[in-house]
């Protein structure tokens, strides 16, 4: 005895799983991008608070910068470099030539 497949019924079946598969990946991405932006906006504020404070008060807090260097503007830049779970994490303060801490920035970090 032979049974006739409907393929219109497996094409809606398959049209269906694709469907529900799509949409938990896009909500997966959404609740990443969403993740990694509270994580830059936390980051942003802790380190932010360093901003027009003098560069020892950095120093005594982070310790000894990864590497350093002097930028096109003449303004000392301290880098320090991390890694988390196998990610790096890299965070530059800008210091004026008066040793206030002029400006931040992070890339990598969560």
């Amino acid at each position: 005895m032979f049974t006739t497949l409907n393929t219109n019924n497996l094409s809606k079946k398959s049209i269906t799983i694709f469907l529900g598969i799509l949409i938990i990946f896009l909500s997966g991405c959404q609740t990443i991008k969403k993740k990694s932006d509270e994580v830059a906006e936390k980051e942003n504020e802790k380190f932010g608070q360093f901003v027009g404070k003098e560069v020892n008060e950095m120093r005594l807090e982070l310790g000894t910068p990864t590497e350093d260097y002097v930028n096109e503007l003449g303004n000392e830049m301290l880098v320090y470099k991390t890694k988390k779970y196998g990610i790096p994490c890299e965070r530059k303060f800008e210091v004026n030539t008066s040793g206030v801490i002029i400006g931040f920035s992070s890339s990598g970090c969560i």
